[in-house]
């Protein structure tokens, strides 16, 4: 696979720097970006993909909402970031029942390409202290677990994808994986 240059917006969680470096250290150009860059600052820097870290709170999203409506890429949202495309999108985000970081079986409902190689489950590393408890009418799931119905999603139509989980963490099984499987979606789009 060619070197692909991957913006890793910044959303203010504790392991976008992780996702920067599980980036880099997958042969990609990549770089963080923060959320309040205006898009075409973005577009500027002519990249093949969009992650959207995870962070503390919607409130400090940024502009996070603009990137996923209007930039014409493939985008992947990791925990708050896959909040946010559902709220931009009409889904809806609420308390989940089980917050703090913890191990959690994944089951892969429909394997598509983020997800390929991935199931049937998984083991991942995930916090649900908030959750994507209405998905987008536009949106197809992909993965749930015993804790929340919608643990993965994708676009019907756009590259657009979000996982409540991170792959960017050791105690996720194939997280180099989902990210590898991203990339090639980067790659053909």
């Amino acid at each position: 696979m060619r070197e692909l240059k991957i913006l890793v917006i910044n959303n203010y969680g504790q392991f976008c720097h992780l996702i920067h470096r599980s980036v880099r250290d997958l042969d990609m150009d990549t770089k963080i970006v923060a959320n309040t860059t205006p898009v075409e600052e973005i577009l500027d820097e002519e990249p093949d993909g969009l992650i959207l870290s995870g962070g503390p709170t919607m409130e400090r999203a940024g502009i996070c909402s603009e990137y996923v409506e209007s930039i014409d890429l493939p985008i992947l949202g990791i925990c708050l970031g896959h909040q946010i495309i559902a709220k931009t999108f009409g889904g809806e985000v609420g308390q989940g029942s089980s917050g703090g970081y913890a191990d959690i079986e994944v089951e892969i409902v429909d394997e598509d390409d983020l997800l390929k190689g991935i199931g049937p489950k998984t083991s991942v590393w995930a916090s649900h202290a908030d959750e994507v408890v209405r998905m987008p009418e536009q949106f197809i799931r992909l993965a749930r677990s015993n804790i929340c119905e919608c643990e993965a999603m994708r676009h019907e139509e756009r590259p657009i994808f979000g996982v409540q989980w991170h792959p960017e963490v050791a105690h996720t099984e194939k997280g180099e994986k989902l990210l590898t499987n991203f990339f090639e979606i980067c790659e053909t789009y």
